[in-house]
């Protein structure tokens, strides 16, 4: 995936994210009831809404810069598991924080922000591949500073958000450590079957062939007993 493929979709996210805010100002509607409340049938809203909420406006530039690099470099050093990967950490964090948060309502894309840090730098060493160690580093060097809040230390922050996000990240870094991050090779997009058969009948499988199947037929070496 190219860099300009990689930001749009963040951008729309952060732009999402400030449109949210606006609407709370113009409609003077504080929509922190949409975030997650941990074990609660009302607060199961939370699940969807979580990340587009937040607290003000130093809350939402807090998060800007860092939700769209973060999840652009995802996009772009991991095309082919971004997704998938996001879907993970947007669905383990929300119900972790729903599950074992304290009361109160957890809003703000910090706990996504956390899992796509956590992702880049622990994919680093689990594939042990240069590239990955790579980005790995520059994670620790940007975002190090980070680890300071998954501790309790801030009244009005969602720590526990942070630290579940951050487990998801491990999580799905390890899960994912052996799919292929980027210039996944496949051959005119022609996926190619083997198997061993220990027949020599190979005119059946003929029809099993498309534009997008291939069979190969590899027998089995048989034993020839000779004649005594």
């Amino acid at each position: 995936m190219d860099i300009i493929k990689s930001i749009k979709i963040p951008a729309y996210i952060v732009a999402s994210f400030w449109i949210v805010k606006f609407l709370e100002d113009i409609t003077q509607i504080d929509l922190g009831f949409l975030g997650i409340y941990p074990r609660s049938f009302h607060g199961l809203i939370g699940l969807i809404f979580w990340p587009f909420i937040h607290g003000n406006y130093e809350h939402l530039i807090s998060n800007t810069a860092t939700f769209f690099i973060l999840s652009a470099s995802l996009l772009f050093f991991y095309p082919n598991i971004a997704y998938k990967v996001a879907l993970y950490l947007f669905l383990i964090t929300g119900i972790g924080v729903w599950l074992f948060a304290r009361d109160a309502y957890h809003i703000g894309a910090s706990g996504l922000i956390y899992g796509f840090a956590s992702f880049l730098f622990f994919s680093g060493i689990f594939r042990k591949d240069n590239k990955a160690v790579i980005i790995s580093l520059t994670v620790a060097f940007l975002y190090g500073g980070m680890i300071y809040g998954i501790f309790p230390m801030y009244p009005g922050v969602s720590y526990e958000s942070h630290l579940i996000g951050l487990l998801a990240g491990i999580y799905c870094a390890h899960q994912f450590k052996d799919y292929v991050a980027s210039g996944e090779e496949v051959e005119d997009d022609i996926i190619y079957y083997n198997d061993d058969l220990q027949n020599d009948l190979t005119e059946g499988y003929r029809n099993l062939e498309s534009e997008k199947f291939k069979y190969i037929f590899k027998p089995k070496e048989q034993e020839i007993e000779s004649d005594k």
